[in-house]
């Protein structure tokens, strides 16, 4: 069935990779910007663009109800903005944050005032299981508060968002870490200089997908009219200590140094303590049997490979 779907935030990581797959599958687009300068790349790549600012309840409302959309799909983020501050991780994340909560809830008050019923919003799951008990975890496992730690902040972001969204009806995706074109630039320049260190003995595991992956998920989401928390990961949640040396590999660079976690802390703060030593990742069950959705790259291992090859 052809649909008018609105992609909110369609110049991000993922919205890139998924505004084209739904117009290859035929579906009317109208994506977003915050900035004017990039409504050119959005007809590129087959939407009808509109500027928006989403954190303006107005500017949200009129957007939507100008394109009187089937669906919505939150993909807003503010990590466009600048290098990624591991240190400072709370502050890096303050947009995004408040995109998750005031955002999410614009979006909703829209969609609730224009009559759309079918909501998918993005949300993260790579590292952030409970940190208790296995290393792997499914949707009926909670995100792990992140108490006292520089994270806090964007698991109350992602959780505000998952529950208003699950409570109207809608679908929350966890994706993993992201990987594909332009998604781990950052990171392979910090692995490069040796500036990405393995921390203690690298146990913690995380959740990884590329990013045409998680758009074909999502595609399929939308399409299925889908309802609850889907974990949008590949088939091989890993430790630290596997996935990055790898990484490092394939991006030609020596392989990455160790540091103690004290030291770590002290250079990069507790966010990269955190994930590289009591990390948990996701499985993807549910979103395969589901869903019926199958990965072009079922492990990061070929992803990574292939990607920076």
């Amino acid at each position: 069935m052809t649909m008018r779907v609105f992609v909110a935030g369609g110049t991000g990581a993922i919205g890139r990779r998924l505004v084209p797959q739904l117009v290859a599958r035929g579906h009317q687009v109208t994506a977003t910007t915050r900035s004017a300068a990039k409504s050119g790349l959005l007809e590129r790549l087959g939407a009808e663009a509109v500027v928006m600012d989403g954190l303006d309840a107005a500017s949200v409302g009129e957007a939507v109800a100008a394109a009187r959309p089937d669906a919505i799909v939150h993909q807003m983020t503010g990590l466009a903005t600048g290098k990624p501050d591991m240190r400072h991780f709370d502050r890096f994340f303050a947009t995004t944050n408040r995109l998750r909560t005031e955002g999410t809830d614009h979006l909703l008050a829209a969609a609730e005032a224009t009559g759309v019923s079918t909501f998918v919003a993005q949300s993260f799951g790579s590292f952030n299981g409970i940190r208790e008990g296995g290393w792997v975890k499914t949707e009926e496992d909670p995100l792990d508060p992140m108490t006292g730690t520089a994270l806090r902040p964007m698991i109350e972001a992602v959780r505000h968002l998952e529950e208003t969204v699950v409570k109207a009806g809608g679908a929350v995706l966890r994706y993993g870490g992201f990987y594909g074109p332009g998604a781990t630039d950052d990171m392979v320049e910090l692995i490069s200089k040796r500036k990405f260190p393995l921390v203690g003995r690298a146990t913690g595991y995380s959740s990884f997908v590329h990013l045409d992956d998680a758009a074909s998920a999502t595609v399929l989401a939308v399409e299925q009219q889908a309802k609850g928390v889907f974990c949008i990961v590949d088939d091989e949640p890993a430790p630290a200590a596997e996935w990055l040396p790898y990484l490092a590999a394939s991006a030609g660079a020596k392989r990455p140094m160790r540091v103690p976690k004290w030291l770590a802390r002290l250079m990069a703060g507790d966010v990269p303590v955190v994930m590289m030593i009591e990390g948990r990742g996701f499985s993807n069950a549910k979103a395969k049997r589901e869903l019926g959705w199958t990965l072009r790259y079922p492990s990061w291992r070929e992803g990574f490979r292939e990607g920076l090859a």
